[in-house]
């Protein structure tokens, strides 16, 4: 793979953030965009079949499963719809409203099993409790199965008990709770045990909840509970803890929710294990054969006050067996120099990122690549920190960075590979005017020898960009 070069670049048009990572079946490409549209290329030459329109940004992956002579395409929004679409032409075969609480988002991949496709909710309703007349908070994180076929429900299974009022604020507004506990990730099948693995959110008001901060394995037939581990006790947290603290609940963070899916895989002996990286800097390895016991727990990076400063493992990590590949946002921030920049803060160039390999059989470190600062003439809100999902393949491990580079990484000993810089303009295959930015969210995507990534990144001060791109040998 070092020998990796740019073959094609397409747009998306009107964007300033490319989040959804791409889907690659049968030299075709299903990409969704934040301007709600699904788009259909060829994987040789990024060339436009067909589109889709969602009624909100799509952040989530495509997942794509046979329905009799065609194929389907499940994949949600970030307003609470979940479709399927003909793989073939586009054409809508169902949607459903999987979730009514006008903030909740689709924002992991959905995964399949047995004529059944299971849909973990997510919500920005942590950011609302700014607005100091918001009554804070009533989201309930879930997970939902439905009936790949015909789009009806199987089961619900909510992670926080209904909300009530619980008091109010010093300005008078009602305040409600326990809430939050959603789940931003993929869940994680265990068909031999019949079960899958959530990682959850915090919870966003009092009073925090045991199903918060935590591994929890659900049966798949029924989306009963069996068992939970929670790693980071009391933690409620949401936006206003930061500002005014009209909403803050009284735990006030510390913010360390997960935001990736645990990895199932298997130690030198034989025995399974599952892997999770926490927002606290934590990598844990827990036994699925006793309740999610702790066997051995890694702090990677050193933990922040709460998200508005420093994060640790944020949107996924990787292994390929023998290592685990983490790597860690930490970052700081500041105030814009320019005084036109409009953005109150923008991520620091010189702190965060860092990529750590650790032994699956100990938590041993096998290696760490520090993070590569931002030079001076940098465009502002570029940083190194490294808050995007890796992904890796025998003998390399990619990592993209807020500083719009995407690496590869030796598996052996950590040193860069390869290395290509997306801050810039691209002639892109559909016209689009189009640039790079940021890489955060979801990883690069290897298929075939070829590598597909989304640049572009304005989120949380990062630098906007609008491009999906491609390489290949």
């Amino acid at each position: 793979m070092r020998g990796l070069k740019f073959k094609w670049a397409f747009g998306f048009d009107g964007d300033v953030t490319a989040f959804s990572q791409p889907t690659v079946i049968d030299g075709q490409v299903f990409v969704g965009s934040a301007g709600g549209v699904i788009h259909a290329l060829r994987a040789e030459t990024g060339c436009l079949q067909w589109t889709f329109q969602a009624n909100g940004p799509v952040r989530s992956s495509v997942v794509s499963v046979p329905d009799g002579n065609r194929h389907a395409l499940l994949f949600g929004d970030q307003t609470g719809w979940f479709y399927s679409a003909e793989a073939e032409t586009g054409e809508l075969l169902w949607k459903k409203k999987i979730e009514e609480h006008d903030a909740a988002r689709l924002t992991g991949t959905p995964i399949v099993y047995n004529g059944n496709v299971f849909v973990p909710v997510a919500s920005w309703e942590e950011t609302r409790s700014l607005d100091p007349a918001y009554p804070c908070c009533t989201f309930r994180g879930s997970i939902v199965a439905l009936r790949i076929r015909d789009g009806q429900q199987v089961w619900k299974t909510s992670l926080v008990p209904q909300p009530k009022r619980t008091g109010q604020t010093k300005r008078g507004t009602p305040q409600y709770g326990p809430s939050g506990v959603g789940v931003w990730a993929s869940p994680t099948l265990d068909a031999k045990r019949g079960v899958m693995y959530i990682a959850t959110g915090d919870n966003y008001s009092s009073p925090a909840t045991p199903l918060s901060d935590a591994i929890v394995a659900l049966e798949i037939k029924t989306g009963r509970v069996v068992w939970s581990r929670q790693t980071t006790l009391h933690d409620a947290f949401n936006s206003s803890c930061v500002t005014d603290k009209q909403n803050c609940p009284e735990e006030d963070g510390p913010d360390y929710d997960f935001g990736s899916s645990a990895i199932l895989t298997q130690l030198p002996d034989g025995r399974d294990i599952l892997l999770a990286g926490q927002k606290s800097g934590m990598v844990y390895a827990l036994d699925p054969e006793r309740k999610g016991e702790i066997v051995w727990q890694v702090r990677i990076a050193s933990p922040g006050p709460n998200v508005a400063t420093s994060v640790g493992v944020l949107w996924g990590m990787a292994s390929d067996g023998q290592k685990v590949y983490a790597a860690t946002a930490s970052s700081g921030r500041m105030h814009p120099s320019d005084p036109l920049d409009t953005r109150l803060t923008i991520l620091d160039p010189k702190q965060g990122g860092g990529l750590t390999a650790l032994r699956v059989a100990d938590g041993g470190k096998a290696w760490y690549a520090p993070p590569i600062v931002c030079a001076d003439s940098a465009t502002p809100g570029c940083s190194p920190t490294q808050s995007a999902a890796v992904s890796a393949i025998p003998g390399m491990v990619f990592s993209g960075a807020n500083d719009g580079h995407l690496r590869g990484y030796s598996t052996e000993d950590g040193k860069i590979l390869w290395d290509f810089d997306t801050v810039r303009e691209f002639q892109t295959v559909n016209g689009i005017k189009a640039k790079g930015g940021s890489i955060d969210g979801p990883g690069a995507v290897i298929v075939n020898g070829m590598v597909f990534v989304n640049s572009g990144y304005s989120r949380f001060g990062g630098m906007p960009g609008n491009v999906l791109l491609a390489f290949a040998p």
